[in-house]
């Protein structure tokens, strides 16, 4: 990994992270060192340390689409980076599956609420999808309804429009994501996210 130039001292940071990790998770938790240069672009984008972004390629205007195999450690590092991430940039992390079971209960409103989100409120909010790919096609009243592509399809209207912010992570590979959501779904996702991805034998750290 070539040497970050940051006025920020990354591997403090990780230190950081780990103690939080503990607190949140737990006796076991630990954070490998062959998984660094993943966690290096992260810190990177939600301290919002542009010199380093840069060195990275990533862009700060799109979210963060975060794969890897199961068990690699994607859901834990999101809701770390929430202590890590300014208040203007917070974001709440929303299990996809979650969002299927409330769309059977309440139907075709969730996709709105999790697009344009409540009337009142005056901006859409950043969220991250956790786990793309878990969740099924349901059935709302017999009518069968791909619930996640319909919140990215309406979220990518609203980047577009609005800069809204989306994370996601995931353990589908992109030919997976295009045969769950469509080319359509695929594409947009390329042109809201950038891609971080843990090498696919990433350990299961569940083990």
């Amino acid at each position: 990994m070539n040497e970050i130039k940051s006025h920020y001292n990354y591997p403090d940071i990780i230190l950081w992270l780990e103690k939080k990790g503990l607190e949140l998770y737990g006796n076991h938790f630990k954070i490998h060192e062959s998984d660094y240069s993943v966690i290096y672009k992260l810190i990177a984008y939600f301290l919002k340390d542009e010199p380093t972004c840069y060195q990275y390629g990533i862009n700060l205007n799109k979210g963060i689409l975060l794969s890897g195999p199961v068990g690699c450690g994607k859901t834990s590092l999101m809701n770390l980076m929430k202590h890590l991430t300014p208040i203007e940039h917070k974001f709440s992390v929303k299990p996809c599956r979650d969002i299927s079971f409330e769309f059977i209960q309440d139907g075709y409103q969730i996709i709105h609420k999790y697009s344009i989100g409540k009337l009142y409120e005056s901006q859409p909010k950043t969220i991250c999808f956790d786990d793309l790919g878990v969740e099924n096609n349901l059935k709302y009243y017999g009518n069968e309804c791909n619930v996640m592509a319909e919140i990215l399809l309406s979220r990518y209207d609203l980047f577009i429009s609005k800069k809204l912010l989306t994370h996601i992570t995931t353990n589908l590979s992109a030919s997976e994501i295009e045969t769950h959501y469509g080319n359509r779904v695929r594409s947009r996702l390329r042109e809201i996210g950038n891609l971080i991805a843990f090498d696919r034998s990433a350990i299961d750290k569940r083990k």
